[in-house]
């Protein structure tokens, strides 16, 4: 009796079955899932040593960007280890503490970038809306403290978010209809019916998830604003080509977390969510340098100086 209520209590593992569906795609989603992330681990840290290594850029656009690369990459690669080590195992399944772990980090680095991609967008606002008064408004201090206040309130409300999931009864060998542990699969995992924790997380999803793109859109709202004022169009097509990139990385990465954590519960599909989870957790991250790389003037610049210091040196 007393061994059945602490199985009760809680689970000691689960079965991640997310696609355990398609057996004869275990592999190539293996090499799928390794070489996306093996780019996206080239790509950002190759977009952070650019920008560290060309005093051009050591601007607060790239400073966030920085920031949010490095992100990022530790975004993907909370999920994609332990994903890789299941395509290829017969036993595809987590620990109770590593599931936790795996959330407390996914969902941390989740909540930092999308407030990192709110203070970029408040970057291109005042760069734009406020141009003489930019150094000023975006100085080392104030960038430090944006950053500083992504990464705390991310993790806070991670660390919140995750001990109220995995303070829910769990039974033993509870399996969970997803690749990775993410908050509604492990909550349906759960031996309860109360739906109090779903309200409170779902909340939370709209405070950041709906709170950081209100401010997003009310900073494009006063850019798009002042770029209407501007009379010549070339300077229009200047003033929002600073923002495409950002606007760009803003719009999938909102899009795919919109679809996931605001929607009613009565429309949502595990089996959707997890090819949906692919491309936000796997493909967003690419997104990021591959966008920025190839749309920005001042990033294809330092690439190039660095490729002819490189040619030059090569060449002696």
């Amino acid at each position: 009796i007393r061994s059945f209520v602490m199985n009760e209590t809680k689970a000691m593992e689960f079965i991640l079955t997310g696609f355990s569906h398609f057996p004869d795609l275990q592999i190539p989603l293996f090499v799928f899932f390794f070489l996306t992330c093996l780019a996206t681990l080239t790509g950002n840290v190759l977009l952070m040593t650019i920008i560290r290594v060309h005093h051009q850029l050591h601007i607060p656009m790239y400073f966030f960007l920085s920031i949010l690369s490095f992100s990022e990459t530790c975004y993907t690669f909370a999920v994609i280890p332990k994903t890789l080590v299941n395509l290829i195992a017969e036993e595809k399944s987590i620990s109770f503490t590593g599931c936790a772990v795996q959330m407390f980090f996914f969902l941390g680095f989740g909540g930092t970038n999308c407030m990192l991609l709110a203070a970029m967008g408040y970057d291109r606002c005042v760069a734009i809306c406020k141009p003489l008064h930019y150094q000023v408004l975006m100085n080392d201090r104030v960038c430090s403290k944006l950053v500083t206040f992504a990464v705390v309130t991310g993790f806070t409300l991670s660390l919140t978010v995750t001990c109220f999931i995995f303070t829910l009864p769990f039974c033993g060998g509870k399996e969970i209809n997803h690749f990775f542990c993410d908050m509604a699969p492990v909550i349906q995992a759960a031996c309860t019916e109360d739906n109090g924790i779903e309200i409170v997380i779902f909340i939370l999803s709209i405070v950041v998830v709906f709170g950081t793109f209100l401010l997003i859109l009310l900073s494009y709202v006063l850019i798009f604003n002042t770029i209407l004022k501007i009379p010549s169009t070339e300077g229009k097509r200047k003033a929002f080509s600073t923002c495409a990139s950002h606007l760009t990385v803003v719009v999938v990465h909102f899009g795919c977390a919109s679809i996931i954590y605001l929607r009613p519960k009565a429309t949502c599909s595990l089996e959707e969510d997890t090819m949906i989870s692919v491309t936000y957790t796997v493909v967003t991250p690419l997104l990021n340098p591959v966008v920025y790389s190839l749309r920005n003037k001042d990033v294809h610049l330092a690439i190039r100086k660095g490729l002819g210091r490189k040619l030059c040196t090569w060449m002696r």
